[in-house]
């Protein structure tokens, strides 16, 4: 099964709901029971797409297959947009007297929020408004920063409820760049960005190495690159980076050592600091780092894991 074909199977299994996958999948009937009760329906919607997509992959799925599936999904009639629409309205009125909300259809059946929040006794302020872009059959939503911070937990009960989905999923990450954003959660960011240098072989990349040196010193230098390249490559991939400019680490640790005694060591109470990292390209800088010779490689898990668990807000505490 070619990428275009594997890219369409995953964009048609991304739209139908969770409360309907099992029923649309039976219907289709491409996959055996026996590999239905091989998949985890409990786990995040991403996950599940692909491995859907590996059992369609191992089954030799055609295109004429995954075009079937998505007629099925039409004549179900899974999800109506101007329904979303008016449910979401609805519920924002209904418990919120003075809010103003607008909508405006975008490319990969999105639609763009415009909510300009009120109390209930002042007016909406349409000088400041808040953003939201809902993705139809997700559950997700990318929302701008609002200054009415109270008025989150009904933006997300409107959410929830309009688009039909248990729960809006909650994700730890903040970027001003919405492909980025979208690129992490929907885990495009190996597909969708295009690659640089792919085609060159490794051996032919510029080590920047002194033709003078002595050519023990040359052939260490030139093995140690390599490797540094090649744990890079494997780590980050060899496409560029969805951009974020920040991370942020909250520590709680206890102190430790082997000499006896000390006010740190005899501390009960877990020493707490913040830790945070800012780049105009982050991800990017931290796949320069090793490279560079600034860091080891690998790079600690914890920096390199941002796209994979879709935050740049951690929390680690020592156990």
């Amino acid at each position: 099964m070619d990428e275009t074909v594997s890219e369409f199977f995953r964009r048609t299994i991304l739209k139908i709901p969770l409360t309907e996958m099992m029923t649309i999948l039976k219907t289709w009937n491409f996959l055996s029971e026996n590999q239905l009760q091989t998949v985890n329906f409990r786990q995040r919607k991403e996950s599940l797409v692909q491995d859907l997509v590996l059992l369609c992959e191992e089954n030799r799925a055609s295109l004429n297959d995954a075009a079937l599936l998505d007629i099925i999904c039409e004549d179900t009639d899974l999800f109506d947009m101007e329904q979303f629409k008016s449910s979401f309205k609805k519920i924002l009125k209904r418990a919120l007297k003075n809010v103003t909300v607008s909508f405006r259809d975008a490319e990969e059946n999105a639609v763009w929020i415009r909510i300009a929040w009120g109390t209930q006794y002042r007016k909406p302020n349409q000088y400041k408004p808040a953003y939201v872009v809902y993705y139809s059959q997700t559950p997700y939503a990318f929302t701008s920063s609002s200054q009415l911070k109270s008025n989150l937990p009904l933006l997300g009960q409107a959410l929830t409820v309009a688009s039909k989905h248990h729960q809006i999923v909650k994700m730890d990450l903040r970027s001003r760049y919405l492909d980025s954003l979208k690129a992490i959660v929907f885990k495009q960011y190996n597909q969708t960005f295009e690659t640089h240098n792919s085609t060159t072989p490794l051996q032919e990349r510029s080590l920047g190495l002194d033709i003078n040196m002595d050519s023990r010193i040359i052939h260490e230098n030139k093995t140690e690159k390599e490797r540094v390249q090649r744990v890079t490559q494997e780590i980050f991939g060899d496409y560029p980076q969805p951009r974020l400019e920040f991370a942020q680490y909250k520590l709680e640790t206890k102190f430790k050592s082997d000499l006896n005694g000390g006010i740190l060591a005899e501390r009960e109470e877990p020493l707490r600091c913040l830790v945070k990292f800012s780049s105009p390209h982050l991800l990017e800088a931290l796949k320069s780092l090793a490279p560079a010779g600034i860091a080891d490689a690998p790079l600690s898990p914890l920096l390199t894991c941002i796209p994979n668990k879709g935050m740049n807000y951690f929390k680690i505490r020592d156990k």
